[in-house]
Order: C-alpha cells, then sequence, then structure tokens
C-alpha cells in the first residue's frame, strides 16, 4: 500500500472520532493565546530575539503536523514497502537548507552575533547512538520532532516517548563523558575540509545518489513511483487546514532552519531541552548534576542555572506543540479523546523507545534534527553518519515493533 493511501486511511479514522466543531474552534483559540501570551513574556523577560524564535517555532510545528512530516515513517516505508516519497522529499530539503545556510556559514555572523554550524565529530558515539536511536524512533512511533507533533496533535501516545526521551536524557548524559572518549576521526566541515563550492557539490553528490537509489529501489519494488507533489489545488483553506505534500512541508522547515540560524546563530534542536528538564528534575531531588561533566561546559551550565523558560531549545519545543495543536484544530481532527487505552506492550515499548532516542541522542550530538537535519545542512560529515547509523536502526526497530503491537505501514 502506497504511503499516501495510508495517509487517508488514518486521516479518515481520524475523522470518525474526531471532537465536535465547537470544541475544535475552543482549541485553536486556546492555542492562539497561549502564543500571544508567550511571544510577550518572552519578548519582555528574555529578549525580542528569542520570541520571534517562539513564533518561528510554531509555524515549524504547524508543518510538521499538516505535512505529517515523519523522519521514523520515511524510514518504515523505505524498509516495509519500498515507498520512499519520504526519503526524497528530506533530500530536497537537505538541498534547499545548504543553500540557504552556506552564506551564512561563510560570511560566520549575522545580526551582530556569531554563527555556530552544527559540526560534531565522527566516531563511534555517533553511530551507536543514532542507531539507538533508529531502533528507538520505530517502537516510539516517532521521532523526536514526531513525538512534539503528535502529543500537540492528539496523541497520547507521544506523552509516553517523551517521559522515555526525559530519563534516556538523563542517563545519556551521565555517560556523556564515557562516549566522549571512544575513537573518533573529529570533526569534518565538507565546506572547511573542500571549500565553499567543493563541500557544497559533494553534499550536492550525496543527496542525488540517495535520491536516485530510492527512485531506483520504488521502481523495483512497486512498479510505480509515488509522486511527491499532490495534485490538490492550493488555496487559503488547504494552507489553514491542511493536508501539506511533503515538499511543501520540507521547503517550510528548510526556511524555518534558516530563520532559527539566522536569529539565534545556531541551527535548530530539539533534544538538549530533554537533557535540561531531566537535570532539574534530577537536582531537586538531591542529585549532583553539577558534577557532570555533561554540564560543566559554560552552555550547558548556564542553561542549567537560569529558568527553563530562558532555554531556547525548551521555548521551541512548547511552541512544536503548540503549533500542532493549532494544526490539527484548524483541521477539525483533535481526538475526542486524548487519554485512550493501550496493549500493555505498546505502552512498554513506547516507553522504551524514547528512552532509546534520549539516550542516543545525547552520545550522538542531537536528534533527527539537531544531528541529522541540522548536521547535513550545516555540511558536517556526522550528519550523514546519523543518517546510516539511524537507518540501520531502523531496520531492527521495525522487525520489534509488531512486538510491541505496532503496525508496520
Amino acid at each position: 500500500m502506497a504511503s499516501s493511501e495510508v495517509r487517508i486511511l488514518d486521516l479518515e479514522a481520524r475523522t470518525r472520532a474526531r471532537q465536535p466543531e465547537r470544541a475544535q474552534r475552543a482549541w485553536t483559540a486556546a492555542a492562539l493565546i497561549v502564543f500571544v501570551l508567550g511571544f510577550l513574556y518572552l519578548w519582555n523577560s528574555v529578549s525580542p530575539t528569542h520570541a520571534i524564535l517562539f513564533l518561528v517555532t510554531g509555524v515549524l510545528g504547524v508543518a510538521l503536523y499538516h505535512a505529517h512530516f515523519g523522519f521514523t515513517t520515511s524510514f518504515r516505508h523505505l524498509i516495509v514497502s519500498g515507498r520512499t516519497v519520504g526519503l526524497r522529499a528530506q533530500m530536497i530539503m537537505f538541498a534547499l537548507a545548504n543553500v540557504l545556510f552556506l552564506p551564512l556559514l561563510i560570511r560566520g555572523h549575522a545580526f551582530d552575533h556569531a554563527i555556530k554550524a552544527s559540526v560534531y565529530p565522527v566516531g563511534l558515539s555517533v553511530l551507536v547512538g543514532s542507531f539507538l536511536f533508529g531502533i528507538g524512533m520505530q517502537l516510539g512511533d516517532g521521532c523526536a520532532s514526531g513525538t512534539l507533533y503528535h502529543t500537540g496533535g492528539g496523541d497520547a501516545r507521544g506523552i509516553l516517548t517523551l517521559v522515555g526521551f526525559i530519563v534516556g536524557s538523563f542517563v545519556g548524559s551521565v555517560h556523556y563523558a564515557w562516549w566522549m572518549s571512544t575513537p573518533s576521526i573529529g570533526k569534518i566541515s565538507l565546506i572547511q575540509s573542500l571549500g565553499p563550492v567543493g563541500g557544497l557539490a559533494v553534499n550536492f553528490a550525496i543527496m542525488a545518489f540517495i535520491f536516485a537509489i530510492a527512485l531506483w529501489l520504488e521502481r523495483r519494488r512497486n512498479s510505480d513511483v509515488e509522486p511527491l507533489f499532490n495534485h490538490q489545488p492550493w488555496n487559503v483553506s488547504r494552507v489553514v487546514k491542511g493536508p501539506w505534500s511533503w515538499v511543501a512541508g520540507g521547503v517550510v522547515l528548510a526556511v524555518g532552519n534558516f530563520v532559527v540560524l539566522a536569529l539565534s546563530g545556531k541551527p535548530w534542536g530539539i533534544t538538549s531541552a530533554f537533557a535540561l528538564w531531566a537535570a532539574k528534575l534530577s537536582a531537586l531531588v538531591g542529585y549532583p548534576v553539577q558534577s557532570l561533566p555533561y554540564w560543566q561546559t559554560p552552555q550547558n551550565a548556564a542553561a542549567l542555572h537560569h529558568s527553563v523558560l530562558q532555554n531556547l531549545e525548551t521555548t521551541d519545543d512548547i511552541a512544536i506543540m503548540l503549533g500542532a495543536l493549532l494544526a490539527a484544530s484548524l483541521a477539525g481532527a483533535l481526538p475526542k479523546r486524548y487519554l485512550r487505552p493501550m496493549p500493555w506492550q505498546m505502552i512498554i515499548g513506547v516507553l522504551a523507545g524514547g528512552i532509546l532516542m534520549g539516550y542516543g541522542a545525547r552520545i550522538a550530538f542531537g536528534c533527527n534534527i539537531g544531528a541529522y537535519f541540522s548536521g547535513v545542512a550545516s555540511f558536517s560529515l556526522h550528519g550523514w553518519e546519523w543518517f546510516l547509523g539511524a537507518l540501520l536502526g531502523s531496520l531492527l526497530g521495525v522487525r520489534l515493533r509488531p512486538v510491541c503491537r505496532l503496525q508496520n505501514r
């Protein structure tokens, strides 16, 4: 079954169980009010830039929901059915992000602050961490961005995955120093090693190769290729209520990541906030978090000693969930019941998936957004290593899904 057909069936199922229209409108109003209040609070208490980024990442939450842009489903459809539209859309998104990122990375500063690319060492920690993340995102039924937009969009499994994420992030921060001592060949930036033109050419060549292999595989397994674009006309209603195509979602995510880089000085990330939440909770019960090497770096130590609402990734994550809530309510797709019974096997699997992703993200320098998307966009070779490890992990995770009462579709 094509992934577009699966999405239609999922939409029909949600339609049968959705809330009445009046309740949907109430949630829309609530989401907009929280956006306004959050913007005003951050503008006055943190900084105007922080407040603007709160709205920007809220738009990313809308895009994630309306496009159902899932890294997890992209990998699973590739493995299970040979459908590659999601993977091909990722390559288009990365190519656009490269074009947008490159001038800022060359210049090195914007709006009177330095630009820091997401470039990290290529080594064992990234390979193992991304492999664990790949298993986890199949069991948790969502990656880092997927967990946030599922939670905001009315899927209670996202809460369980998020709890596991927080636990795994804490354990990963405890073991962080050991993993940093494992074999590594260091940081490899393609534009620093090959120059801007050479780096862009190599990254584009990798994307083109993956895109071509995906096309070949899909034709071989299915005798046809699912189109990147659907043929529904674009109008105001569709922009507001969805659904969006994979490519439309990817374009918004690429532009949004560029805006985050330009305004904050670093690319979009998600999961370091989960580690911070875990550290704050651990400190409340007396655990000496400050003694961990992970929390002794200047940036992490500063985050630990300030309010979580001053942490950019925390407010970004909240905004993504709010954006998904807004998108789901505008689409009239919020379910009648947020908390629904789940088999115990699914509960264990989803929690375990979150733990694996939290742990993997810490030792791999990020998740599908911070390490994969932002890494590739920053011309870092570790982003492509993350892709390989997560794909291998997904191969195992897909085999484990039926054990957890999760369907492979």
